[in-house]
């Protein structure tokens, strides 16, 4: 607590500081590898490049949100000033916590961007400590001047255009959307699939209210063939930015390890967010906070996951549900309080994070009837797991999941804190011990309903950092 206090007072005083004063109003990207194990982490520096015009926020310089498992700082060199921060989340962040970060070392490329400075720094990537403040684990000066920035800018190679567009973007969170999958015979189809996702979004509180504080574009990026790779029904595609299922050996898990390609394709646009989208039907998508998301654009569910997993990767939203299968093995620990938002241990009742928002006639932890929720759920696990086993046709979960979505979504309804804001058992990969603020959200459920009171609040939080 001493360490945030001290953190709090310090972006008070920056928050009233000049950009001009420190940046160019450029954009640095810093590449790096992030390679270890289960009990070993290194980071090593690749190449700091040249960008166009800093997209962000121009008076919101340090993120005072705390969120992510890292936090990235820049530092004047000459007065030791931060001058600017983010928290995030890796891949690596997340791979660290699979059984086979206990066999063996990987490496994955990593991306920071910040404004160009205008004299020397220092950049500093910490990871946060269980006390839940964060410790340095890697320091490395940058010269902006030097010979050692590639300052070649980004590439002119794929046509950028504009979903919509609210003014400059230094007051405006830009959403920039990447294809994966799609052919050049497939770029209309790309821009229709693109339109569909970005107005379902749009459509959803608070991204409805707020979407005057949006600029959204898109890049038509070609693949060679058609589709991603589906490692489990051993199909291989050479698509453009490498995203592939089966991500940590999990059959719906959709990422891409090719960082420094999706970012030199990014660089031709403005972003603050990136979601890439993929030409399939099957099931599945990702997203890491403060990185990307990937939404398959043809499921009959896409709309769902395109808006749920950008409240993974814009507002660091956790997964609210506990019964689907993962690879995790601690992604979130129990005996200390996780970072993300909407998902608490409640270590202490009278302290809930969000008790604000929560009615002092709600017990807590709020009872629901968990054990008929329980049996029902993990009777279509089962039938799910055995699906993907049997290599399925997607048609047939899809049928599944309809199923499931009309029996939870009745079942929860009729629960008598239902709509009301508690401490609900069930929540980040674990059944026990760990608590969710409503009994439905789009972050625990694919059924019809907005993002809970917990979660809106937090996406709104997000907004204003680009916004004010």
């Amino acid at each position: 607590m001493i360490l945030f206090t001290i953190l709090t007072l310090l972006a008070g005083v920056m928050s009233e500081s000049s950009f001009e004063v420190y940046f160019t109003g450029e954009t640095l990207r810093f590449d790096y590898y992030h390679t270890g194990d289960a009990t070993t982490e290194r980071l090593a520096p690749d190449d700091i490049k040249l960008e166009g015009a800093w997209p962000g926020s121009r008076t919101n310089l340090l993120d005072r949100l705390w969120l992510g498992k890292y936090y990235f700082e820049v530092y004047d060199r000459d007065s030791k000033t931060l001058i600017y921060s983010k928290g995030f989340a890796s891949i690596y962040g997340e791979w660290e916590t699979t059984g086979e970060a206990k066999q063996t070392w990987r490496s994955f490329e990593e991306s920071q961007r910040f404004p160009e400075p205008r004299k020397p720094v220092t950049l500093k990537i910490k990871k946060r400590s269980d006390d839940g403040g964060y410790r340095e684990i890697f320091s490395y000066d940058v010269d902006p001047g030097g010979r050692f920035v590639n300052r070649a800018g980004p590439p002119k190679r794929e046509n950028v255009w504009t979903v919509f567009d609210n003014g400059p973007s230094a007051g405006k969170v830009d959403l920039l959307i990447l294809g994966d999958g799609y052919t050049s015979g497939e770029t209309a189809q790309y821009h229709k699939d693109v339109e569909r996702l970005v107005t379902k979004m749009f459509e959803t509180e608070p991204f409805k209210m707020r979407r005057k504080d949006f600029n959204v574009r898109a890049i038509d990026v070609v693949s060679a063939e058609s589709g991603i790779s589906n490692p489990r029904k051993n199909v291989w595609r050479n698509s453009a930015l490498g995203l592939s299922f089966n991500s940590f050996d999990s059959d719906r898990y959709v990422l891409t390890y090719n960082n420094k390609t999706v970012r030199d394709v990014a660089s031709q646009a403005p972003y603050d967010a990136l979601i890439m989208i993929f030409n399939d039907r099957k099931y599945g998508g990702g997203g890491i906070y403060n990185l990307w998301a990937t939404v398959s654009a043809h499921t009959e569910p896409s709309s769902y996951i395109f808006v749920h997993e950008f409240g993974h990767s814009f507002a660091g939203l956790g997964d609210e549900y506990y019964s689907s299968p993962v690879s995790y093995e601690n992604v979130v620990v129990q005996d200390r309080e996780p970072w993300e938002p909407n998902i608490t241990a409640l270590l202490d009742k009278q302290n809930l994070k969000w008790k604000h928002l929560s009615a002092s006639n709600v017990p807590l932890p709020t009872p629901w009837n968990k054990s008929s929720y329980d049996q029902y759920d993990l009777k279509m696990q089962a039938k799910r797991a055995k699906l993907v086993s049997d290599k399925a046709p997607e048609e047939d979960l899809e049928s599944l999941f309809r199923e499931v979505k009309s029996v939870t979504s009745n079942m929860l309804k009729s629960e008598k804190y239902y709509g009301q804001v508690g401490a609900f058992e069930g929540a980040g990969y674990e059944p026990k011990g760990l608590y969710r603020p409503e009994l439905d959200c789009i972050m625990f459920t694919r059924n019809d309903v907005p993002f809970c009171r917990v979660c809106n609040e937090y996406i709104n939080k997000v907004i204003d950092t680009y916004t004010e």
